[in-house]
């Protein structure tokens, strides 16, 4: 058992498991001057530090949180932490003018990325992953999504799903993994309909058969999968029992975020390029938002019109696309810095896209992304800190002091 006494405050309890929306989503439920009991993994009882029961306990951790706050862990939605190798010779091109194109024709961009990830052992993939997944717990992440889609083979989909399958039983973070439709293979180039049919044939199927996936994704953008197209693989996800995601709008204004809606998916992802109509179709639908400003960041892209989303009433997730080629951090106190910079968000927004929002875009808020009691113990504890909005303002700085994952 441990007992965290003496909070300076403790933030997004009893937050409920719904998507928190418009200006809710700065109105952060929180306890001043409290106390958490964490046993077996779990929240046990909270409360003001007046209504502490007796701390005679041998048998209990004390954790001293003056001047601290705590609040659930981040909960990072969208992220593709399985790959090999890495792509900083991309960015100094960039950096250089090289256009995508021009990366492409000298071998670079995710066809590379494919290529490396094919010839790399499943160990060496684990190995690498398990790194990262380290690194983003220490920042506070205690939940994460894992994409595939850097093979593009059906053997090289399932070696990476097979691998965040091994992540999920060797790292205490909570995982959720997707199959990813990304891009289409070198070979398949001149014949993407013959790809299409390879998937809804054999890598779906397959995938399912094997309980290899909890989500099924598609790049629904123009150059890559048509509307039409990630239709007709979305369905097929959801006859497999796949739950639909969508990478939607991030290059163009292209339909994708209408496939997510007409699929029903549980998010859709990106969603740089939309405007009044687009706004107006998540009102009224149930699929989240999920905003991924470290990518914008990165590619140089507009950032997601997030201050509008909220002033019209919606909600949104925040998650990092931790993957090589744009968005290769997995930061999300930076994350959230850039989020109430760029995208003109409070801090108290950042914090709740991050926790109770990326856990209802993963489906997993029944469990985590506020304080609640029977809820899993993903907990981060600040340094001490002047005011919460210290957090996303001090962007160089790491102040988180501990992370607890399921309790330890």
């Amino acid at each position: 058992m441990k007992l965290i006494k003496n909070i300076k405050t403790l933030l997004g309890v009893n937050w409920g498991s719904n998507l928190i929306k418009g200006n809710a989503m700065s109105n952060i439920p929180s306890l001043e001057n409290a106390f958490l009991v964490i046993n077996d993994g779990r929240i046990e009882d909270f409360g003001a530090m007046s209504s502490l029961p007796q701390e005679d306990s041998l048998d209990t951790e004390i954790i001293d949180a003056s001047g601290k706050y705590v609040l659930p862990a981040w909960c990072d939605s969208h992220t593709h932490i399985v790959y090999a190798g890495s792509r900083e010779g991309e960015f100094v091109d960039k950096i250089k003018g090289l256009t995508y194109q021009e990366i492409a024709a000298k071998g670079g961009g995710i066809l590379n990325s494919a290529k490396i990830l094919n010839d790399t052992s499943e160990d060496d993939l684990l190995e690498s992953a398990l790194t990262r997944l380290n690194e983003i717990k220490n920042l506070g992440t205690g939940a994460v999504e894992i994409k595939s889609g850097y093979s593009m083979t059906l053997e090289g989909e399932i070696k990476m799903l097979k691998v965040i399958q091994k992540l999920k039983n060797i790292c205490p973070l909570l995982i959720k993994s997707t199959y990813l439709v990304h891009t289409f293979p070198k070979e398949f180039l001149h014949d993407k309909e013959g790809y299409v049919n390879e998937v809804l044939t054999k890598h779906i199927p397959k995938i399912a058969e094997e309980g290899l996936a909890d989500f099924i994704d598609v790049f629904c953008e123009d150059g890559f999968y048509s509307e039409e197209q990630a239709d007709r693989i979305l369905e097929c996800g959801t006859k497999y029992g796949l739950i639909p995601k969508v990478h939607a709008n991030q290059l163009s204004n292209s339909g994708g975020l209408q496939t997510a809606i007409k699929n029903k998916a549980i998010s859709a992802d990106h969603l740089e390029q939309i405007g009044d109509l687009e706004i107006a179709l998540l009102k009224a639908s149930s699929t989240i938002p999920t905003l991924l400003p470290s990518a914008a960041f990165y590619l140089r892209l507009p950032y997601p019109p997030a201050r509008k989303l909220i002033d019209e009433g919606l909600g949104f997730a925040l998650a990092t696309d931790y993957n090589p080629g744009s968005s290769p951090s997995g930061n999300m106190p930076l994350l959230l810095s850039l989020a109430c910079i760029q995208m003109k968000i409070t801090p108290q927004e950042a914090i709740t896209a991050a926790t109770i929002n990326g856990a209802a875009a993963m489906n997993v808020a029944q469990e985590l992304g506020s304080i609640e009691k029977g809820k899993i113990a993903n907990i981060i504890i600040t340094k001490p800190m002047p005011s919460i909005d210290y957090l996303p303002y001090s962007f160089g700085s790491n102040l988180i002091e501990k992370v607890l994952i399921k309790g330890s």
